[in-house]
C-alpha cells in the first residue's frame, strides 16, 4: 500500500508579518525544510511539496532534497487549492497521502509513521484523522477516492469539510501536542524555538 506526503507551503501566512513565515529560521534552519525532512525520514513516498506565496525562495530553501515539487499560482484563493494540486500531483499508484502544513514543524517521521500504520491498520478508510485536546487534528491521511470531492473544494479551507459526518472517516485518538502546534505568529515561533532547541 503506497502512501505519499503532500506538503501544503503556498499560503501568505500574514499574520506572521513581512517576513515569509516558512522560510522564518527555527533551531537554525527554515521552518519549512523541518516539515519536509520529517516527511523524508518517513516511510511515505513521494514527497510533494505545493509552493505558491514566494515560491521561489520556498523551493531554494528545500531544493537539496529532492521532493516533487509543484507551483500553486492560485494560492491567494487559499488553502483548498493547494490541496487540488497536490492531490492532482499523486502518481496513479498511491492508495492515499498524509497531508502536511508547513508550519507544524514538531510532527516527527515517526508520527507519521505512526500514522500511515494506523491507516492500513484500520483497513484503508476514507480518511483517518488524529484526535488530540478533543478536537480533529493535523496531519491527516486522506484517500484517493476523495480526489473527486477534493477537485470541487473552494476556498481557504483544507479538507476539514468533506470529513464532517462522513461515512468511512476513522478518528484517531493521540496524546502527541505536536498535531496541535502550528506557527502563525513571532511569538509562537519563539515559543516553539524553545521546544526544538
Amino acid at each position: 500500500m503506497k502512501v505519499a506526503a503532500i506538503i501544503l507551503a503556498a499560503g501568505r501566512g500574514s499574520r506572521f508579518g513581512q517576513e515569509p513565515k516558512l522560510l522564518a529560521s527555527l533551531a537554525g534552519k527554515p521552518l519549512i525544510r523541518h516539515v519536509a525532512e520529517a516527511a523524508l525520514a518517513s516511510q511515505a513516498r513521494p514527497v510533494i511539496l505545493v509552493s505558491g506565496h514566494r515560491a521561489d525562495e520556498v523551493e531554494r530553501a528545500t531544493a537539496d532534497l529532492g521532493m516533487i515539487v509543484v507551483r500553486n499560482s492560485n494560492f491567494a484563493e487559499g488553502m483548498s487549492t493547494s490541496l487540488k494540486r497536490g492531490v492532482a500531483a499523486l502518481p496513479s499508484e498511491v492508495s492515499a497521502a498524509v497531508v502536511l502544513l508547513g508550519d507544524m514543524p514538531l510532527v516527527s517521521s515517526t508520527l507519521i509513521d505512526r500514522i500511515i500504520a494506523e491507516w492500513i491498520a484500520h483497513a484503508c478508510p476514507v480518511a483517518l484523522v488524529p484526535v488530540a485536546g478533543g478536537r480533529r487534528a493535523n496531519p491527516v491521511v486522506l484517500s484517493r477516492a476523495l480526489a473527486p470531492d477534493i477537485e470541487i473544494l473552494a476556498g481557504d479551507t483544507g479538507a476539514a469539510p468533506l470529513l464532517r459526518n462522513r461515512a468511512g472517516v476513522v478518528e484517531w485518538p493521540l496524546d502527541d501536542e505536536s498535531v496541535l502546534r502550528d506557527i502563525d505568529t513571532k511569538e509562537s515561533l519563539e515559543k516553539m524555538g524553545h521546544i526544538k532547541d
